[in-house]
């Protein structure tokens, strides 16, 4: 019989990211293995959890009750094995830590060799992905999340602002000329991030709260701001990017910083999330007050 647990974990992740491959990405299984999980614990309590179909996934009135207990469950399994390692007070075993995608290329990767070297006994598994998954059921031990921060019951500790920037390339600006107010974008190659509320369906969000919505358009989007930066960099056209993305091209002068009559939203900040357990493992802690230390501003 497959592993009831890892049933749970399948479904919670799935219902989070509306996809059974992803789900089983985020466990390392394949989507044939995730389905046979999912198929297995459907079977077993004779009931459909999700609606199933080429395009999406959409939770039974029966799965949306289910997901609040599997989501439980798995908090106090978690708690459960965070407190048990806690009695160590040596910083010591396999640390996985999910965090979104070039943030952790460019800011959390380059820190982990001085981690490594002050908590030798300590493996990192780093998960990069801009994906919003679901900690507890992927079983992280620990995750960093940008914005304002959804109710739930884990703990958190901020590392600081991230504010937004609106730039191009400086060759770019001198053909095009650079926008002074935010109607001006309408006229200008606008490249969108396609897993950012504020930027889907041809509209950039300004103003501190997000309550401009501004059209625009262009011939680039992409779900990887890097790409997006790169593509920027070469002069294809305006990026609304986080300020860890485009700090360096801005500092080194590859793109320049473009000021509208309306503010920038405001992202929320950068926070690092982990279970809500009174007792967290040494190797958690040890990694909180790392990271906290070299990037709380």
């Amino acid at each position: 019989m497959l592993d009831r647990l890892t049933s749970m974990q399948i479904f919670v992740e799935a219902a989070s990211l509306g996809s059974l491959s992803a789900a089983g990405r985020a466990l390392k299984l394949s989507p044939a293995m995730a389905s046979k999980y999912l198929d297995a614990l459907e079977n077993r309590l004779g009931v459909k959890l999700l609606h199933r179909s080429t395009r999406q996934l959409r939770l039974t009135d029966a799965g949306e009750d289910y997901l609040g207990s599997c989501r439980r469950i798995l908090q106090q399994v978690a708690e459960a094995d965070a407190e048990i390692t806690a009695l160590s007070s040596e910083a010591i075993g396999l640390l996985r830590m999910n965090i979104p995608l070039s943030f952790g290329a460019h800011y959390i990767a380059p820190l982990l060799p001085e981690f490594s070297q002050r908590y030798p006994l300590v493996e990192i598994e780093l998960g990069l992905s801009d994906q919003q998954q679901d900690i507890l059921a992927g079983g992280w031990d620990l995750a960093v999340r940008i914005g304002q921060l959804s109710d739930s019951n884990l703990k958190s500790r901020g590392l600081g602002n991230c504010p937004m920037r609106l730039c191009a390339a400086p060759a770019y600006l001198q053909r095009y000329g650079t926008p002074q107010h935010s109607s001006e974008l309408a006229r200008h190659n606008c490249l969108s991030y396609t897993l950012s509320a504020m930027q889907r369906s041809g509209n950039w969000a300004f103003g501190r709260q997000g309550e401009h919505k501004v059209n625009v358009k262009g011939n680039l989007q992409a779900n990887s701001g890097d790409a997006l930066l790169a593509a920027a960099i070469g002069g294809q056209g305006i990026i609304y990017q986080p300020d860890f993305i485009v700090r360096q091209a801005l500092a080194s002068g590859q793109l320049q910083e473009i000021r509208l009559e309306l503010p920038n939203i405001d992202l929320g900040g950068l926070h690092i999330l982990f279970h809500p357990s009174r007792s967290q493992p040494a190797k958690v802690r040890a990694m909180i007050d790392f990271l906290v230390a070299k990037l709380a501003t």
